[in-house]
């Protein structure tokens, strides 16, 4: 059996990577309508820290196992 932050790693990254692919998708093709932060692209920051995280939690916890 796994530990939970195993699946937290993994849900993390699998989180990051949707936020991350939005957000190169936003940075290609800006959206028509202009926000206060878009032009320092928060999504792709913030989908690379979740994928960074949760590489590193599922690297920690892989071989760990629960009893």
């Amino acid at each position: 059996m796994k530990p939970i932050w195993y699946f937290v790693g993994l849900i993390l990254f699998i989180m990051g990577l949707v936020i991350e692919v939005n957000g190169i998708y936003f940075l290609i093709n800006p959206s028509a309508d202009k926000q206060v932060l878009a032009s320092i692209h928060p999504d792709v920051w913030w989908g690379g820290i979740m994928i960074i995280v949760g590489v590193i939690f599922i690297l920690k916890n892989r071989k760990v196992k629960v009893m």
